[in-house]
């Protein structure tokens, strides 16, 4: 089925943080942050924030909560240290933040990256979550990868318009748990 769109609606700009994992990269070489970033802005969405850190556990799951408690960021896409390798904990460290994992997140990936690069899917770890009303994404260190996830999910789930549901409409309820007494 073909993304479709309700036009009547407006568009809604979602705030969005870029966050590359890698112990070699800086902003200069970070061309999977600057792929991201690109199609963030293309789409109408907003840039909120970016860094690059190190692949520590600690350190990744840190900046992660310092970013969902950023009333400023609603989305938070992460890119590197989903593998398999020793120093790939990115996917560890999201999971130390996410009170919800969006199971479905990386199935769909891993259905799209089958039709680019075959059995060599199996090897992502991609996973996204909802943490203090905020989404959370881990996507490859690949260009490719953050291609695809952005072109064949994240744009459409990251719009208003998208029909049937997209995850914008539901933020008002993300943190409605946190709100109960």
């Amino acid at each position: 089925m073909m993304p479709r769109f309700d036009e009547s609606k407006d568009f809604i700009p979602v705030r969005i943080a870029v966050l590359t994992v890698s112990d070699t990269r800086g902003l200069d070489e970070d061309r999977s942050g600057d792929t991201l970033v690109g199609r963030i802005e293309a789409a109408g969405h907003v840039l909120a924030d970016r860094k690059i850190i190190r692949d520590e556990r600690d350190e990744i799951a840190t900046q992660l909560r310092n970013w969902c408690a950023n009333k400023e960021i609603d989305v938070i896409i992460s890119t590197g240290g989903t593998g398999l390798t020793g120093r790939d904990v990115t996917v560890e460290a999201h999971r130390d933040v996410y009170e919800k994992e969006i199971e479905a997140f990386g199935t769909v990936f891993t259905m799209v990256s089958m039709q680019k690069i075959g059995t060599s899917a199996v090897q992502s770890r991609a996973t996204g979550g909802v943490a203090n009303g905020t989404y959370l994404f881990a996507l490859p260190g690949s260009t490719g990868a953050c291609k695809d996830a952005w072109d064949e999910i994240l744009q459409y789930q990251l719009d208003y318009r998208h029909l049937p549901c997209n995850f914008v409409e539901i933020f008002p309820r993300l943190d409605e748990h946190l709100r109960r007494k």
